[in-house]
């Protein structure tokens, strides 16, 4: 079990396991001489009990740092779920999306996302120009777009979008 250090919104950790996993599982970013972590892979990680994570000294829990909003844990399970179904997702703010997902055996930085992922609560209704806006998000980022919905059971339903052109 090796440590993550929380400082603000940044996780991160310079010891050899990180470095390790990050190169197997694609778990984290290197930038320079240490492994940058999403909220989603520290969870990840802790849930797994890879890591523990510290913050000014005090080790913060799973249950403390997933129930930091209710969209951090609903992104959480739509990670997981993908992570465990051998696929690489890595957060899309720069895409406008909560993930872009690299398919089984690529790795980033080497290869080009195959789907942006945008999750939603089974509650939530989307608009029709919302949908057009993810869809031409996809389509101009070369990516398939996936809706998932995840129910009040937890359950992931994912639904592919395409853009067709008539």
């Amino acid at each position: 079990m090796f440590e993550i250090y929380q400082l603000g919104n940044t996780f991160s950790s310079n010891d050899e396991q990180a470095i390790s996993l990050a190169s197997l599982k694609n778990l984290g970013e290197k930038k320079q001489s240490k492994i940058v972590y999403s909220i989603y892979e520290v969870l990840y990680l802790l849930e797994n009990k890879k890591a523990k994570l510290l913050s000014k000294n005090k080790e913060i829990k799973f249950k403390n740092l997933l129930s930091k909003n209710k969209d951090t844990k609903l992104n959480y399970l739509v990670f997981k779920d993908l992570k465990n179904k051998a696929y690489t997702p890595k957060t899309a703010l720069r895409f406008g999306a909560d993930f872009r997902v690299y398919e089984k055996g690529k790795t980033p930085g080497k290869a080009h996302a195959k789907y942006l992922v945008f999750v939603l609560p089974e509650s939530e209704k989307i608009k029709l120009n919302n949908l057009a806006g993810k869809t031409r998000i996809a389509h101009s980022t070369k990516k398939d777009l996936l809706i998932a919905i995840v129910d009040s059971q937890e359950d992931i339903t994912y639904y592919q979008v395409n853009w067709k052109k008539i």
